[in-house]
């Protein structure tokens, strides 16, 4: 990925994060994209400390949660494995199973997890930890938990606790892959975030930006069908689709790469990699197949993140009757400029 100017392109990480997750409200979040942040970990920093007061103002996420306890009284179901042993030491408590309402749940210790961390973190600035230390203060009664052990699939989200999603998918980006642990066994934060998260960042941008400012067609991610001559498929992988653009007949499906290197060479010679332009040709072919008792029109764009080389991806191809374009989007330069690459893309097609 091309980044000259580092801080532009993590403000435009945060712009990223606003379509992707749809959670962050720009009015809210306004002073943070009209700061400069040089380190990506200071601008998750930022925006937890923000999200976090904002939770605290509402409200933090509370659940009943089972717990077990030697008591004076009975409360909830007793436990009499406990309870004889209890008689036993001549202890007159009972020891009893009861749920109780707790603060003290997977979604707040994910927050403090990933908070405490991002405390230690020297990218952070002090003004960031000073604000997160803050915040920090209303979890008193919250556990740290190991994050590698943290089960995504398990956190659940609903009416009472739907807000979190934004702040959980944060910490996840900071925490799922960026961990890393020296011999010493202590946990600290890699420099930047992997490749493979930037590119589900960078898909998900781009299919909420057009779903939000598309005017000229609709945006979805939908799975495109295998033509099966017999209707057997049994093993063939899922084609799910990254983008894809339609008006009535008329369909763009759009396949977004985020690589290190966005060409590969062969002979000193730089061309496209070859599994993306294999696999953007099967699912136009597959998605025409579909509509080939109706007019219509499909075509196919890989579209790379523009990177530092000489050479950039970019080419119009005709191929068995559909076009097959490659495109780069530079992600280095102003939010408003990025947006008016992908507006001209949607309208060279539709308009």
């Amino acid at each position: 990925m091309a980044t000259k100017d580092k801080s532009i392109f993590i403000k435009n990480v945060y712009y990223m994060l606003a379509y992707a997750f749809r959670a962050l409200k720009m009015d809210e979040y306004d002073d943070l994209a009209g700061e400069d942040f040089e380190h990506m970990h200071d601008l998750f920093a930022a925006i937890l400390a923000k999200g976090i007061a904002r939770q605290v103002k509402q409200g933090l996420y509370r659940e009943y949660l089972g717990r077990m306890e030697d008591l004076a009284t009975v409360r909830g179901k007793i436990e009499l494995q406990g309870t004889l042993r209890n008689r036993i030491a001549r202890s007159q408590r009972i020891t009893c199973e009861f749920d109780e309402l707790s603060e003290n749940n997977l979604h707040n210790q994910v927050l403090k997890t990933t908070s405490m961390i991002l405390l230690r973190h020297g990218e952070v600035s002090e003004e960031r930890r000073a604000d997160l230390r803050k915040v920090m203060l209303y979890f008193s009664d919250v556990d740290e938990i190991e994050p590698a052990e943290i089960r995504w699939d398990a956190i659940r989200f609903q009416r009472s606790n739907v807000s979190y999603r934004f702040l959980l998918s944060i910490c996840q980006l900071v925490l799922d892959g960026m961990l890393i642990t020296t011999d010493e066994g202590e946990r600290k934060l890699a420099r930047f975030v992997d490749d493979q998260r930037m590119s589900r960042l960078y898909e998900k941008f781009i299919l909420e930006y057009y779903a939000a400012e598309c005017d000229c067609a609709s945006a979805s991610s939908p799975q495109i069908k295998w033509a099966l001559d017999d209707g057997f498929g049994t093993m063939l992988p899922v084609m799910q689709s990254d983008i894809v653009l339609s008006r009535r007949n008329r369909v763009l499906i759009i396949d977004a790469k985020y690589y290190t290197h966005a060409t590969q060479q062969s002979f000193d010679v730089a061309t496209i990699h070859s599994a993306n332009l294999y696999q953007i040709f099967t699912y136009v072919k597959n998605k025409e197949a579909e509509l080939a008792d109706q007019e219509h029109e499909v075509s196919g764009m890989l579209l790379y993140a523009k990177t530092d080389e000489e050479i950039q991806p970019d080419g119009v191809y005709q191929m068995s009757g559909n076009q097959i374009s490659v495109r780069s989007l530079d992600l280095n330069t102003e939010f408003e400029k990025i947006a008016k690459q992908l507006d001209a893309i949607a309208e060279e097609h539709f308009n």
